[in-house]
């Protein structure tokens, strides 16, 4: 089972740059989507479902910003738009659809671009946590891929000195995230993948893709019980419809 989980910072003008081209070259068997900046019926879903793919749709109360959504090759047993908790969910940042053997969530975190969105994103993290734990006794079997708008460690990071202080590698992030993985998630593709100078965000500015100044702030989490299903993992700069790119992990059902 191939997953894909990209930021594509919209959809609509991912697809104007070839994004439904290099799905169907990518072929995953469900790609998690997030941020993207669009309702269903803004979408040219025909297009979608032309590269035989099921869609599912979970936006923002606000047009134009955030949002989530999954694309899956077979139809999911059940599909949960957002958590059930409002101060999460009217930003659109959550969907999961369950199938047999596992169930998959894109995720789209808050990211702290001031003081007033830094403490939403700390009561998202508290929040999130809290409610996958309690998902976890009812499933198992669950991989969260999204934009965590976190850097773990140094290695994920191309500056970590300069950026200590900076949103998406504060202490207090690192350290929720870390204990995140503590409570039953494998961080993917450091499972696979120890070397440094692999990214999956890079700035606009300052020609930071070119030179590869990112950082690695979009993961697979993958629960602990799959951990032996893990197969491979791995990051794909070479997809440009973003300012973030795809990574995928796949999982192996006997």
């Amino acid at each position: 089972m191939k997953i894909i989980s990209y930021n594509v910072n919209g959809i609509r003008a991912a697809m104007r740059k070839g994004f439904i081209e290099w799905l169907q070259q990518a072929n995953p068997d469900v790609i998690c989507i997030q941020e993207t900046k669009a309702n269903m019926d803004q979408v040219e879903v025909d297009q979608i479902e032309a590269a035989g793919y099921h869609h599912y749709w979970f936006s923002a109360q606000k047009k134009g910003y955030s949002g989530v959504a999954i694309f899956t090759k077979e139809k999911p047993k059940n599909i949960a738009y957002g958590t059930g908790i409002p101060s999460m969910d009217f930003e659109g940042r959550n969907i999961r659809v369950d199938f047999e053997n596992v169930s998959v969530m894109s995720l789209y975190l808050p990211s702290g671009t001031n003081i007033a969105r830094l403490e939403h994103k700390f009561e998202f993290m508290a929040l999130f946590q809290d409610y996958i734990n309690e998902l976890k006794k009812e499933i198992p079997n669950l991989v969260i891929c999204g934009d965590y708008n976190i850097c773990h460690e140094a290695i994920d990071i191309h500056d970590p000195v300069r950026n200590k202080n900076v949103s998406g590698f504060l202490p207090v992030e690192r350290e929720w995230i870390g204990n995140f993985m503590e409570s039953g998630f494998i961080d993917s593709f450091r499972h696979f993948n120890k070397e440094p100078d692999h990214y999956t965000w890079w700035s606009y500015r300052a020609n930071a893709r070119a030179n590869n100044k990112g950082w690695r702030i979009d993961y697979n989490m993958v629960s602990q019980p799959l951990q032996e299903n893990l197969k491979r993992a791995v990051i794909l700069p070479e997809a440009m419809h973003s300012d973030h790119c795809p990574h995928l992990v796949e999982l192996s059902f006997a």
